[in-house]
């Protein structure tokens, strides 16, 4: 972009003919600096797109009408005969067989800070580990490290961060060595920011030379995608699938064959994994099928007599959660770009800090602000075929959104505790546990042997019996 003073006539012309002119109110009190990184934030902005966003959603109130013809979706279930474990095995050496072959990379969306966590600084390098404290990144990146390993594969990572953490999570996977990863298969991109505004559509300034700018959203994931290069490096390494996952899952596994090999075999374009919900208020979006599409409902969105619903039988007849987790092909990546299809923006009514007239930063005790998202779901009804596949809740989701009480840092640690009881019970050690699975000591083993048998048997056996009898990690 050309220096401050050449473009600030030509912004200031675009933003006086939009009724934007206020973003200006402060220029005199501006360095150059500062001037500068004002021109460059409105530069950035596609005005035409904040205007269409206004009427649909500060207007016309599209987002708030109700969607007709909603439908429970079909789903491949969690396997319970013969022959469904068969299907599955079957799926599994597929999947094993397209990760040997290169055509996956794992897509990590990272762009949360841990503020809810009380932590300061990129979620993902939140200390989790139950015993090692290792950081969610960390953790991730092992587990992506035994991918390879096992599959003998070059598994590249893109991971999409935002402008409050990008440079710190590049310097944290540079401090670290990229956990092991080469280098040169870690990619970062940073997903973009998109404006708050009042509800007479008015862009709000986070301070005299910023705007209140916030990430657009995992849906976002599809414009950095193309706009950083991700997908050329991705067709350049042959890549086919995208494994995307999200950094606050503390079970997701970021290669899941099994997955992979049901999203090939079945020729879907993308594909989600659900798990039932455990009730109807579980804050959870659905999957569904709405006008002969598959699509996700966020639980805010979803009509309560449908939430509520049961079947004959008497459970939920909505019970299809969905925990972003997701398949999709780079083809289809890219076609959605080169048509220009863009996902639909979510309006949300939050508490946006913003300089008034006089330059006073206002803290607002109340909702004063709309904020917009993309979804990555919202591309599912763009692909021609999809697939759900149900899984165990308990081997795949378990988020940690909050410092204590529902979905915190305590009941991701406990469930990640009972996921490794019961990888040593399979590998034939004895965990004493309580009614729900949680080991009588604290016990965490290590992504790199966490699905190896043998090997999980092997360093059970040389540590002793006496091993689970303290706090343990094994690795």
């Amino acid at each position: 972009m050309s220096g401050p003073l050449e473009s600030y006539d030509r912004i200031r012309q675009l933003v006086t003919q939009r009724r934007q002119e206020h973003v200006f109110r402060f220029w005199d009190q501006l360095d150059e600096d500062e001037r500068r990184h004002l021109l460059e934030e409105l530069d950035s902005l596609d005005f035409d797109e904040v205007a269409r966003l206004a009427e649909q959603h500060l207007k016309n109130r599209e987002d708030e009408q109700h969607v007709p013809d909603i439908e429970p979706p079909p789903y491949i279930p969690v396997p319970r005969t013969d022959a469904e474990r068969r299907e599955r095995a079957e799926a599994r050496r597929l999947g094993e067989e397209t990760v040997r072959r290169n055509r996956v990379a794992a897509f990590l969306v990272a762009g949360g800070q841990g503020t809810r966590l009380g932590y300061d600084g990129p979620k993902g390098c939140f200390p989790i580990g139950p015993v090692s404290g290792k950081t969610l990144f960390q953790l991730f990146a092992e587990k992506i490290l035994a991918a390879r390993c096992r599959y003998d594969a070059a598994i590249p990572w893109y991971i999409m961060t935002s402008r409050d953490n990008d440079a710190v999570t590049r310097e944290t996977f540079s401090e670290h060595n990229h956990f092991g990863l080469p280098a040169e298969d870690v990619f970062f991109l940073r997903q973009g920011l998109m404006p708050a505004l009042d509800n007479d559509g008015r862009l709000l300034m986070a301070g005299p030379g910023r705007l209140a700018l916030s990430p657009d959203g995992h849906g976002g994931a599809i414009r950095a995608l193309k706009r950083s290069g991700a997908l050329e490096d991705m067709a350049r390494r042959g890549i086919r699938h995208i494994s995307h996952f999200q950094v606050d899952n503390v079970l997701v596994l970021p290669v899941d064959p099994v997955f992979i090999g049901f999203h090939v075999k079945t020729g879907s374009q993308m594909s989600s994994i659900m798990v039932r919900k455990r009730s109807a208020d579980e804050r959870v979006g659905h999957l569904v099928v709405v006008n002969g599409k598959l699509t996700v409902i966020e639980y805010s969105d979803m009509p309560r007599e449908l939430t509520e619903k049961t079947g004959p039988d008497g459970t939920l007849l909505f019970d299809a959660g969905s925990v972003a987790i997701h398949i999709y092909d780079v083809d289809f990546v890219e076609r959605l770009s080169q048509q220009g299809y863009e996902l639909p923006f979510h309006r949300a009514w939050k508490k946006v800090p913003f300089v008034n007239e006089l330059s006073h930063l206002i803290r607002p005790r109340h909702p004063n602000a709309n904020k917009f998202e993309m979804f990555i779901f919202d591309a599912l009804p763009a692909a021609e075929k999809t697939l759900v596949l149900e899984a165990a809740r308990e081997e795949c989701f378990s988020p940690v959104k909050n410092a204590r009480g529902e979905d915190s840092v305590t009941t991701g640690q406990n469930d990640m505790m009972r996921q490794a009881a019961r990888r040593a019970r399979e590998a034939g050690a004895d965990v004493p546990a309580d009614d729900t699975g949680l080991p009588e000591h604290k016990l965490e083993i290590s992504p790199l042997i966490e699905t190896d048998t043998e090997a999980l048997a092997e360093r059970l056996s040389r540590a002793g019996p006496d091993l689970l009898s303290r706090d343990t990690y094994v690795q």
